[in-house]
């Protein structure tokens, strides 16, 4: 998936009277901000996300399409939709944005959704998976707290990665190996899973000051993470008797 990393209008000193102490407390003040902002609407696009998912399950949308035709939906619309939300992030508009992509995202996901609810014990892997990501995002916001080190460079090498990923599902979605899906879904979880770290980090030290654009990473991080979780647990521990 595409990643943003564009900033928001900057604090200038003169906001924050009082010297320095002034200044950098209006600085923390800010991020952490920022920071709630962020994590309300990330709360926030939960719920199209399932509407979206819910519509597409009820309606058989998605099974209709072959694999390559959903492909293409998918791409298009989704970095179509990512667009317009950067496009307008420094308006409510963008907000809207947001919430309308998280619904397509929900409708993109209802096909796997599917496939996993077919298996008997398809509701506990659904569980399960949304369990292993929120745990994997409480571990990466709390660490993104404590690290010190800068991660510009960890961010670069995942960038790196994640197109290396998208180029190779893409092409699985025609050459239909086994080994090759396994891989993608492994690097897809270890990648997004760090992303996490990266994305939260950069709100903590003020490297991303629009909640809008913050909280459309680390949706994407959650996404992945969760999609790659839930195809691993249906591989290996779904009952398909």
């Amino acid at each position: 998936m595409g990643r943003t990393n564009m900033n928001d209008q900057r604090l200038q000193p003169h906001s924050h009277p009082g010297g320095f102490g002034g200044l950098n407390g209006g600085l923390a003040a800010d991020r952490q901000r920022v920071l709630r902002n962020t994590y309300a609407l990330l709360a926030l696009s939960l719920v199209p996300t399932v509407l979206g998912a819910w519509i597409g399950v009820q309606t058989g949308l998605l099974a209709a399409m072959g694999p390559g035709l959903s492909m293409i939906v998918f791409l298009v619309g989704a970095f179509g939709l990512m667009f317009v939300v950067e496009k307008t992030k420094n308006s409510a508009t963008g907000v809207v944005a947001l919430l309308g992509f998280t619904f397509f995202m929900g409708l993109m996901l209802s096909r796997l959704l599917a496939v996993i609810l077919g298996m008997k014990n398809g509701g506990n892997l659904i569980m399960t998976a949304f369990g292993g990501t929120a745990a994997i995002f409480f571990a990466m916001a709390t660490l993104a707290t404590v690290v010190k080190r800068d991660l510009s460079g960890l961010a670069k090498f995942l960038f790196v990665g994640a197109v290396i990923v998208m180029i190779a599902s893409i092409a699985n979605v025609f050459m239909q190996s086994t080994g090759v899906q396994l891989a993608v879904l492994v690097a897809v979880l270890g990648i997004f899973s760090a992303f996490m770290l990266v994305d939260v980090k950069r709100v903590v030290d003020g490297g991303e000051t629009n909640y809008i654009s913050a909280t459309l990473n680390i949706y994407l991080d959650l996404y992945n993470v969760f999609t790659a979780l839930l195809q691993l647990l249906g591989i290996f521990g779904g009952d398909r008797d």
